[in-house]
């Protein structure tokens, strides 16, 4: 006979992604990605093999294609001298008024769901004990039965809530798609003010003057021209896809 011992919800909290490469390749100017990556530690050092025989040596060798040998193209104009700036996409974030007022009702929003998922809790663990009273009362098919219901109910409200958060996600990610459309189109016009053709996150920059540096700028352009947005309703749709929870997060999975 199954057992139930504890039951809570999982609600991963809304992290914020903001990487305009893709829409800054097609506008001409290249920003590479700002995610910084770390190395793989070392392996240890394997003890040497022993020395093979030179004829073994070489049949065990993969045969290398052959590179071929193409003719030459026809010449075609230099690239222009590279006029670099640099910008830190996270610091305009962090400036950003319109940004600020979209992880507000993001934040709100979680919040809000929280405390709805905290209130279904609450309701589930209470029929938990109502079942676990009816033990010897009942015969152990009717304890099954109502026991497998439950197991369904709590099935359906992980998935209700899931579904409700990613609604939360998806409404920030629309509404920061407008905040970096706006910033690309900014980071544009101020390139061609500086007379930059090539801008670089200032994260992958070991070192650089303040002239290169454009993000003072484009923060204070993009409050002018976009102080708020408005975070779009979170409905849930049918077939919406959701994204798996955070098994790293805080939140515990039903269990039994």
């Amino acid at each position: 006979m199954s057992r139930f011992s504890r039951y809570s919800f999982v609600l991963p909290f809304l992290t914020f992604g903001f990487a305009p490469a893709a829409q800054a390749q097609s506008s001409g100017y290249f920003i590479p990605p700002s995610a910084q990556q770390t190395a793989p530690a070392a392996a240890p050092a394997a003890p040497a093999p022993a020395p093979k025989p030179q004829a073994q040596e070489q049949a065990a060798q993969p045969q290398q294609p052959q590179v071929p040998n193409l003719p030459a193209l026809p010449p075609e104009p230099a690239p222009p001298t590279a006029v670099i700036g640099v910008l830190s996409v996270p610091e305009v974030m962090q400036k950003s008024t319109a940004a600020q007022g979209v992880q507000a009702e993001i934040q709100k929003r979680q919040a809000e769901l929280g405390q709805e998922a905290q209130a279904a809790r609450g309701k589930i663990e209470a029929e938990q004990q109502a079942i676990l009273a009816q033990r010897g009362k009942i015969s152990d098919a009717q304890l099954e039965a109502k026991e497998q219901a439950l197991r369904d109910e709590i099935a359906a409200t992980q998935t209700k809530f899931q579904e409700k958060n990613q609604a939360i996600q998806n409404s920030g990610q629309e509404a920061l798609g407008q905040i970096e459309a706006e910033l690309i189109a900014i980071i544009r016009q101020e390139a061609q003010a500086h007379g930059m053709n090539l801008i670089l996150h200032r994260e992958q920059v070991a070192l650089n003057v303040a002239a290169f540096d454009i993000t003072d700028e484009a923060a204070a352009e993009l409050n002018k021209l976009l102080p708020s947005v408005k975070v779009p309703p979170s409905v849930v749709t049918p077939d919406m896809a959701v994204n798996p929870p955070d098994q790293d997060g805080d939140g515990q999975g039903l269990g039994q």
